[in-house]
C-alpha cells in the first residue's frame, strides 16, 4: 500500500492531531530518531494519528523511502515523552521527532534499507538547514530516555548518518576514561536521574556508539569510546 511519496520526490502532509504550540521562547536545537517498532507502516501511521494515542512526530519515514509530513515543525509534536539530555528536560518542546519505519525489537528488529536510509538522510540534511540543531544534539529515543526505550536501536546505521553531516562519530584511539558516570553526564546522557543508573546510560551508550556489545559495563573499550565522544562533545563551540 502507498501511503505517500517515494524517495526523492516531495513529502506527501498526512496531518496529525497530536500537536500543540511549543513553549513561548523555547529554541528549536535538537533533532530526535525513532524507530517505529510496530508491525507495519498502516499501523504506525494509524497509531500517530490516533487522538486518544496522544503520540505524534513530525516526520514519518517509510522503509521504501516514503516520506510523510505529520506535524508542521513549527510546532510541537508528542514523540519524546518522558525524557532528558544534558541539563534539559521534556524535549518534545525543542526538538524535532522523526520516526522510522521498523518493526523494532519487539515484532522482529531488521536493518533499514538503503531506500530509507537514504530519504532520512535527506530529510535530516534539511532539517539542520533548517533549524540551528548543533552535532552533539542529534539524538536517539534511547539516548533521552535509556530506562524506556531502545530505539532506532544497534542496526541504525549511526556512521553513516555522521559521514553525511548528521550528528558526529568518534575517531579511533585515546585513553579508556577513570570515571564513565562523570564522562556519561558531560556527554549529556540522563545518568542518575530518577529510573536511570549508570548500567542503563551505559547500554544506551553503547547501543548507540558500541552496537556490537550492548551489556552495560563499563569494559576498557566502552570506557576508551566515552572518551572519544567526551571529546567530541567538548570541541562542539555550538553545545
Amino acid at each position: 500500500m502507498t501511503t505517500g511519496c517515494s524517495s526523492g520526490s516531495e513529502p506527501r502532509a498526512r496531518p496529525s492531531p497530536n500537536q500543540d504550540e511549543r513553549p513561548p521562547g523555547t529554541a528549536v536545537d535538537t533533532l530526535v530518531l525513532h524507530y517505529t517498532g510496530m508491525r507495519s507502516v498502516g499501523l504506525a501511521l494509524d497509531r500517530l494519528r490516533d487522538p486518544a494515542a496522544k503520540v505524534s512526530a513530525h516526520w514519518l519515514v517509510d522503509e521504501d523511502g516514503t516520506i510523510l509530513a505529520l506535524v508542521p515543525e513549527s510546532r510541537r509534536a508528542w514523540h519524546a515523552g518522558i525524557s532528558a539530555w544534558a541539563d534539559r528536560s521534556g524535549l518534545n518542546g525543542s526538538s524535532i521527532g522523526v520516526e522510522i519505519v521498523n518493526p523494532g525489537h519487539e515484532w522482529g528488529y531488521r536493518p533499514f534499507p538503503e531506500a530509507q536510509i537514504l530519504a532520512v538522510i535527506r530529510l535530516c540534511r534539511g532539517i539542520l538547514r533548517r533549524w540551528p540543531i548543533p552535532p552533539a544534539r542529534v539524538l536517539a529515543h534511547s539516548d533521552i530516555a535509556p530506562d524506556r526505550k531502545t530505539d532506532p536501536g544497534e542496526l541504525f546505521p549511526w556512521p553513516r548518518l555522521a559521514a553525511a553531516g548528521i550528528g558526529r562519530w568518534p575517531a579511533a584511539g585515546g585513553e579508556p576514561v577513570a570515571d564513565p558516570r562523570a564522562s556519561l553526564r558531560a556527554i549529556g546522557y540522563p545518568v542518575d536521574q530518577e529510573g536511570v543508573g549508570l548500567e542503563l546510560a551505559l547500554a544506551a551508550f553503547q547501543r548507540r556508539y558500541r552496537p556490537g556489545r550492548v551489556d552495560g559495563l563499563a569494559d576498557p573499550e566502552t570506557c576508551r569510546l566515552l572518551g572519544a565522544v567526551e571529546r567530541l562533545q567538548f570541541g562542539d563551540a555550538s553545545w
